[in-house]
């Protein structure tokens, strides 16, 4: 079993965008070391994420512009002069090169050697992402297929001339980065200093206009000028009679495979010295995946394409040992897919809100549920579970509480969070949403769209005072609490 899953754990389901503080878009300062000290009085141990990269226009952490960058948002300024590494004076300094000319003119010669050791250690990620996001704002933000062919395709002149004369700027987004990687260095420390563990999230798929894409063009399924010539996507399912057509460029896995899966293996290992665990979204695409073609206006149009999961899922565990890392299964899945799953002994997820469709065979049902599997209400992509219960016809609630043994008016969503923590799953997930019963004003995502998502946070006064002592004993029945010597 999974390291991280050898005991029964509670944890909370909150993106750091959805924390309060004077940001606009959330916090790695003190707002989030409070929500792990309130995590830690709940009796909570895990504190899973959503992707902390920069989003696209829509602010959606699964279309990231790099596979490794750090969401520059969540640096908190007021925190800075907490860190040897950094000069007194950053504090309050505005902007990203306003802040690394602070930097130079202030830093010991100990604190430039530390940043030259940052650059020198992520240098293989981190140069691209300088140099493209350098030409992105050279062209207005224009996506890299629409620039120049020299830009486009990377010539070492064009490149070389860029940043000659933007050398300045290229400097202070990688000391952007170190920043960011200082600070959830720091959270990490301090979470797991009071027995809290990160639990983050890796995208199946990059983004188009993304770093990865124009650096290595070749791993991809794009033409000679960046056009895909096929894109992702999801067929018709729960969330979206039409599917889902995402858009996102297709691996070549053949290219993939050559290289011995070095850019999988070198994108895994970074998040995980993020995170403790890691889970691995659109997991049934690496046994097959669904492949739209160019041009399509729905997924209904796409057929399904068999994926390399055994190969690369050998080369990641050669690699790395033993993988903390949790298959997000959900969807439409088949035996084949659980198969690979079970064969790398990779713990699935069951989502309650998924498990009251009649069926007495339903694996969300809390019956069915395995230890090595993390059990949530619902997910990101969920309603709440106020929001859900409401939208239920009467029928389908008689559904739930019999399937669940509740009565007819049971306490929502308290009845759902006890089933998550009874379940048999070593680890229960909840998000804070349903943990201070808000409705679907509180939702973080709608799947299919694009607009509106993903902008909830909550203010502490939404918190009430005696919650964390009722998560603490609800932790303590289940065998959920840290402190609990029971399994």
């Amino acid at each position: 079993m999974n390291p991280v899953l050898a005991v029964r754990r509670a944890g909370v389901l909150l993106h750091p965008t959805s924390l309060p503080g004077s940001a606009t878009q959330g916090t790695f300062g003190a707002d989030a070391r409070r929500f792990v000290d309130w995590l830690a009085a709940g009796g909570f141990s895990v504190w899973q994420t959503l992707p902390l990269g920069p989003p696209d226009v829509y602010g959606s952490p699964y279309c990231l512009r790099s596979a490794y960058a750090g969401d520059a948002r969540f640096i908190t300024a007021e925190d800075l002069e907490r860190f040897a590494e950094l000069p007194r004076g950053l504090q309050g300094v505005g902007g990203r090169a306003a802040m690394y000319a602070s930097f130079t003119a202030l830093a010991s010669g100990e604190q430039r050697r530390a940043f030259a050791r940052f650059v020198s250690r992520e240098r293989r990620w981190l140069v691209p992402y300088g140099l493209f996001e350098l030409a992105s704002a050279r062209f207005g933000g224009a996506p890299w297929w629409q620039w120049p062919p020299a830009f486009r395709d990377r010539e070492a002149a064009a490149l070389r001339a860029r940043l000659a004369e933007g050398r300045a700027e290229f400097r202070a987004l990688l000391f952007e980065q170190y920043l960011f990687a200082l600070q959830w260095a720091a959270l990490k420390r301090y979470a797991n200093e009071r027995g809290v563990l990160l639990f983050g999230d890796l995208p199946f798929y990059v983004d188009r206009d993304s770093v990865e894409t124009w650096w290595e063009p070749e791993l991809f399924c794009l033409d000679a000028h960046g056009e895909p010539l096929a894109v992702a996507g999801v067929p018709p399912d729960y969330f979206n009679a039409e599917g889902q057509l995402w858009g996102n460029p297709l691996y070549d896995w053949e290219a993939l495979e050559r290289s011995g899966f070095r850019w999988w293996r070198a994108r895994l290992r970074a998040q995980l010295t993020r995170f403790d665990l890691v889970r691995l979204d659109h997991f049934r695409a690496l046994e097959s995946y669904w492949e739209v073609p160019a041009g399509a206006t729905t997924a209904r149009e796409g057929n399904w394409r068999r994926g390399r999961g055994d190969a690369l899922l050998a080369a990641l565990r050669t690699e790395l040992g033993p993988m903390p890392l949790v298959a997000e299964d959900l969807g439409i899945i088949t035996d084949e897919v659980r198969a690979l799953r079970d064969r790398f002994e990779l713990p699935g997820m069951v989502v309650l809100q998924f498990a009251f469709d009649g069926s007495d065979d339903n694996p969300h049902l809390p019956q069915h549920h395995k230890e090595d599997a993390v059990v949530y209400t619902g997910t990101h992509d969920n309603d709440t579970t106020i929001g859900w219960y409401a939208a239920l016809a009467g029928p389908a609630r008689d559904v739930v509480h019999r399937m669940l043994g509740v009565g007819p008016a049971p306490s929502v969503p308290e009845f759902l969070i006890d089933a998550a923590y009874g379940s048999r799953a070593a680890l229960a997930i909840v998000p804070l949403q349903d943990l201070l019963a808000l409705g679907s004003a509180a939702r973080m995502n709608t799947p299919g769209t694009v607009v509106g998502n993903w902008r909830w946070r909550f203010a502490w006064d939404d918190v009430p005072p005696s919650l964390a002592a009722t998560c603490a004993e609800r932790a303590a029945r289940s065998a959920r609490h840290p402190q609990s010597s029971e399994r």
